[in-house]
């Protein structure tokens, strides 16, 4: 196979250039690939296929008629993404996270935000994921949202846009490790020559987050992952983490609340636990709290939590910031904590609830992509250039009826990657969800998990919605660019008696390209 006969269509295309040259950091495994023999690539992508089966990455489809346990599927092209392009994704992350987490803090204390008229305080008080049990929440070292995935696109301009937040309980990062394990048994070589940076030291960054919440009193803590159960989608996820840093798996079940602290049932009897990764959503968390009938958390855990004698990553109250009306302030947000432009731009948003916002979706809806506030996996969601004339009804319907809980955005062209197909290569368009994590810094795992629409034509790179995965390489071929560049700081208070100073080229600080 070759990529003789490729072609990108006018597309943006993360291997190619508009004139189908291989970009810098591509041009080595294009060449690799192009020097194999016929059939190999075919082989070799068939045993990777294979590999992933027997590591047992899978994900469950709820309500799908084939069966609830998928392997995930897996395109062995990687999308490649040059590190000066990189840095500025990076530093946007940083930005953008430590900026969500001082909004959430104030959210639930002064609300000195809504006070200053900068976001609405409707807005805030109607948002299906605000929780009024938090008000007054002071979490260990103030830290809020301690794992990220940030949901980025790269448009036609070659500019990447943030298109979501996920601070509940984001997931896929078992996925880029898995495959890049693959990966660096398929191209060895390529590995090594073109620099691709790591991602295989997020288990023990994360394992440093989650004891970096401990209390101080606690000389070796104990962690848990709390999963919902094996019949979670992520079921896989939760206990290859909690395996990969050598912490317990549990489920509510397996812990009890007594005398003021949070114990793990074993056969010796109870065992404390000091911090829970929570693989659970805030509802379920305590039905003494939350939902009564929730049979899946920890009777009474948010009074320990309150008193400080167990840490839970992330937060109770995060998923305030995933709303997807409160998104559109981010740009906002990030002024009025920081004052500062964000330096990784949203797409541009129409907020239903807003009158004006609102008549200009209804009249265009064949041309924007109408998103409810609270989904997630594609679901709640209406491509209009896609969607038939029903469809788009049933959508403007539904926006009438609570526009509160729509948004829309322009449909953008997200970037595309060769993907085999059959015996040829086709472009298929991708989005890229880093992952974040905050602890004593903030650390931006070097790629992430590239999500793939395998369908002709289709935007909608979701699991649940068909779509499958690539291996994400961040390489070396524009290092050292910005050397002579000078450097600006500002420091990143993580407590009240600790600071971080993260350092930024200026070069990049750029603006607000929406």
């Amino acid at each position: 196979m070759n990529f003789s006969n490729y072609d990108t269509q006018g597309f943006y295309d993360e291997l190619f250039d508009q004139d189908n040259v291989p970009r810098p950091g591509a041009k080595l495994l294009i060449e690799k690939i192009e020097s194999l023999p016929e059939n190999d690539l075919m082989l070799k992508q068939r045993s990777a296929e294979t590999a992933l089966l027997q590591l047992g990455n899978t994900f469950a489809v709820y309500g799908s008629e084939e069966g609830t346990e998928k392997i995930l599927p897996f395109d062995m092209i990687p999308r490649i993404i040059d590190n000066r392009d990189w840095k500025k994704i990076e530093m946007g992350l940083q930005q953008r996270i430590y900026a969500l987490n001082k909004f959430i803090h104030d959210i639930y204390h002064d609300k000195k935000i809504i006070k200053d008229k900068v976001v609405p305080e409707d807005l805030i008080m109607t948002c299906a994921t605000y929780r009024k049990q938090c008000e007054g929440l002071v979490p260990p070292k103030s830290i809020w949202c301690h794992v990220t995935g940030t949901d980025l696109i790269r448009d036609s301009d070659g500019l990447f846009y943030v298109l979501e937040d996920n601070m509940r309980c984001p997931s896929g990062v078992s996925y880029v490790l898995e495959n890049r394990q693959v990966l660096k048994r398929t191209f060895p070589h390529v590995f090594a020559d073109s620099g691709v940076r790591p991602v295989d030291e997020y288990p023990n960054k994360l394992l440093a987050t989650l004891e970096n919440l401990a209390p101080a009193t606690v000389s070796e803590s104990k962690i848990g992952v709390l999963t919902p159960g094996i019949y979670n989608s992520a079921y896989f996820e939760h206990s290859f983490l909690a395996q990969q840093m050598g912490v317990e798996l549990v489920e509510g079940q397996d812990l009890v609340v007594t005398d003021g602290f949070v114990y793990m049932r074993t056969t010796k009897g109870l065992q404390r636990i000091d911090v829970i990764y929570r693989r659970l959503d805030d509802d379920f968390m305590d039905p003494k709290a939350f939902r009564a009938d929730s049979m899946l958390g920890v009777p009474g855990i948010m009074d320990v939590y309150r008193a400080g004698r167990v840490a839970m990553a992330n937060a109770p109250g995060t998923g305030i910031a995933d709303d997807k009306a409160v998104y559109a302030y981010v740009p906002e947000i990030i002024r009025y904590y920081l004052g500062e432009d964000a330096i990784l731009p949203n797409v541009p948003t129409f907020i239903c609830r807003e009158d004006k916002a609102r008549a200009h979706v209804l009249e265009n809806l064949d041309k924007l992509v109408v998103k409810a506030a609270n989904e997630s996996g594609g679901y709640g969601m209406m491509i209009g250039p896609h969607a038939s004339e029903a469809e788009r009804e049933k959508f403007a319907l539904l926006i009438q009826k609570n526009p509160r809980n729509y948004i829309a955005q322009p449909t953008i062209s997200l970037s595309r990657v060769p993907t085999i197909v059959g015996d040829h290569f086709e472009g298929r368009h991708v989005d890229l969800r880093p992952y974040i994590l905050y602890g004593e810094e903030i650390y931006v795992m070097p790629g992430g998990l590239t999500r793939v629409a395998l369908k002709k034509g289709s935007l909608v790179v979701n699991s649940s919605q068909g779509g499958g995965t690539k291996d994400t390489w961040i390489t070396d071929s524009g290092a050292g660019e910005d050397e002579n560049h000078s450097q600006t700081q500002y420091h990143v208070p993580f407590s009240q008696s600790q600071s971080q100073t993260l350092t930024r080229s200026d070069d990049i600080t750029g603006g607000n390209h929406a």
